[in-house]
């Protein structure tokens, strides 16, 4: 049976049909979607972890206990992981195991552009880049079978339009694998020197098996066409290559990427007359086949910044794209993106950006948006679970030089769990005066809804335990901590004033209340007022003074004409700040005095 499937979808059931029992993952885009879809297949156990250490850290232990096990990242997760996917590619694998890491040429949705294919080669371990879904689940169905043949994890590496793109694809049964029952070896798993020092010579001589597989490996061919043009590509690139050049070019298609087969790569480029290496990104393949000792065109022609596309291609091979339309300058209004209506980050964003000699250190999440106007709270930001951390740093130099400035960090709940226990640690341990701020929406937002430790329920949507953030704090030793509706703009001014005037001591802030785009649960129901009634403007009130829109809410409009403000009701979902903001009241709730 063929079926339309997203590279993701396929991954997940590439996974079923591999005979995998455990997977875990923490959401990231462009990887998300995997380990949803993964969720549905009861015959594999799947889980929201913290952050992707623990999600590898996790299917290395059950790895390790005999099943065939998977992780799943976008390319920053990676970073987190690569402690324990270091130290396990020399342990090696007992049931194979096998995860995904999600590049994001572009940065459509990252705060980096990192080419990963570098951490296979770090790792010593092997790499398949599928072009397309068909590939997809075929090389995570093939990754299984070379994992336990060379007792290597293997490394699947997608970009955003192979995660994101859809294609048909056959599909076929579940191999069930049985389990490989574990048996104690110190001498290959307990991973002291003394034991890492012998595993080093294994890797390097399974290093050589790998390189002889990839001179041979299926997801390795040619296509041979006009022999004037030679091109070497991988993943989507490949794609953008043929679509470009169809047949008055020859291919060298490279699935399994690392490590690089390159005797192949030489007795193709002898059957053409120029050869290029066509890859997204950074020079991996070409730096490698340079070194060979192989002449090619490279990031000479094709740019390694930002994602690539056909009419890049196109333009660095034959010297010009394709023809296109110019849009008149002025036609489009740039939209950049903004917090959705009744988003309940607003409220604390709206009063923080009246603040005097404040730095403001944000993280990854829908309050990175928080820099921008009309809001124009937030200074910096770094990478995931970072900005108490940073925010400890800054505090700590403002006190040293003298600099008259409070440092305001803050992060959502989920990047609490990933790794903010642990930079909030660094605050009370350490001890500064940074106002830290958990962002509490009770949900993870910007990866589409996925639950965590602080929803109470897991990936299948069933009830588990709820871990507390407010308790949490607590059990760190901070002692100056207060929990608000961020909605309510007295009560989160007040809480701000508070925590400013604790000159001398580290304080959080849990701003609490519902992602707005949220399906709301029975608890959520029972601890929030929940009602959606949007707000109207009194016209004959409104002075046009344009003090709502400073809110920066999308479902405020402004009449130039009338010199009004108008509210778009489809859009409104009555969280009344605007309400507050409001010198003459004019704003008020549908149906309500």
């Amino acid at each position: 049976m063929k079926k339309l499937l997203s590279g993701n979808e396929a991954i997940a059931r590439g996974l079923y049909e591999a005979g995998v029992s455990f997977a875990s993952a923490y959401p990231g885009t462009p990887s998300t979607e995997i380990l949803e879809n993964v969720a549905r297949y009861d015959e594999i156990y799947s889980e929201w972890a913290p952050n992707e250490k623990v999600a590898v850290e996790a299917a290395i232990g059950a790895s390790m206990g005999g099943v065939r096990s998977f992780a799943a990242m976008k390319m920053v997760g990676l970073n987190v992981a690569a402690d324990p996917m270091f130290t396990f590619a020399y342990q090696g694998i007992n049931g194979g195991m096998a995860f995904v890491n999600a590049d994001d040429p572009g940065m459509h949705s990252s705060q980096n552009e990192q080419d990963n294919r570098r951490y296979a080669k770090a790792m010593k371990i092997c790499m398949l880049e599928p072009a397309d879904s068909q590939e997809c689940l075929d090389m995570t169905r093939a990754a299984y079978e070379i994992s336990e043949k060379y007792g290597s994890p293997v490394m699947i590496r997608l970009t955003t339009r192979v995660d994101h793109s859809k294609s048909l694809v056959e599909l076929g049964e579940r191999k069930e694998v049985p389990a490989v029952p574990y048996v104690k070896q110190r001498d290959r798993l307990d991973d002291v020197p003394a034991v890492s020092k012998q595993r080093r010579y294994v890797i390097e001589e399974r290093e050589k098996q790998l390189k002889e597989y990839s001179e041979n490996s299926p997801f390795n061919y040619e296509e041979m066409h006009d022999t004037k043009i030679g091109i070497v590509a991988s993943g989507v690139a490949y794609m953008y290559a043929k679509e470009v050049l169809g047949d008055k070019a020859s291919y060298l298609k490279i699935g399994f990427s690392y490590p690089l087969p390159i005797e192949k790569i030489r007795a193709f480029s002898k059957k053409v007359d120029t050869l290029y290496v066509v890859e997204e990104l950074d020079p991996v393949m070409e730096e490698q086949i340079k070194a060979a000792g192989i002449d090619c065109h490279g990031k000479d022609v094709i740019p390694n910044i930002d994602e690539l596309n056909p009419n890049i291609v196109a333009t660095g091979i034959l010297g010009k794209g394709f023809p296109s339309k110019t849009v008149p300058d002025g036609l489009f209004v740039p939209r950049p993106p903004a917090l959705c209506a009744g988003c309940p980050h607003r409220g604390f964003f709206y009063e923080l950006g009246k603040r005097k000699d404040t730095v403001m250190v944000g993280d990854i999440g829908c309050y990175a948006l928080g820099g921008s106007e009309p809001l124009n709270a937030k200074d910096l930001g770094g990478c995931m679970g970072s900005a108490f951390s940073i925010g400890h740093g800054m505090s700590h130099a403002f006190s040293k030089s003298g600099q008259q400035k409070r440092v305001v960090a803050c992060m959502g709940d989920s990047t609490f769990f990933h790794t903010g226990i642990n930079s909030l640690t660094e605050v009370s341990y350490n001890k500064s005066n940074t106002i830290c701020v958990i962002l509490d929406n009770r949900i993870t937002g910007m990866t589409g809804h996925q639950d965590n430790p602080g929803s109470g329920y897991n990936i299948k949507g069933e009830p588990t335990t709820l871990i507390d953030v407010e308790r949490v704090v607590h059990a760190l030793g901070l002692k100056n901590v207060r929990t608000v509706n961020p909605n309510n703009l007295a009560d989160m001014k007040a809480t701000l004033d508070w925590a400013y005037s604790l000159e001398n001591e580290p304080v959080v802030i849990i701003t609490r209340w519902p992602c707005v785009l949220k399906k709301f649960s029975q608890e959520d129901a029972e601890e929030f007022n929940l009602d959606h009634t949007p707000c109207v403007v009194d016209e004959e009130k409104c002075i046009g003074c344009k003090k709502c829109m400073t809110t920066g809410c999308p479902a405020l409009r402004f009449n130039l004409k009338d010199k009004k403000s108008e509210i778009v009701e489809s859009d409104c979902v009555g969280c009344r700040v605007c309400a507050q903001v409001c010198p003459v009241k004019a704003i008020s709730r549908k149906g309500y005095k």
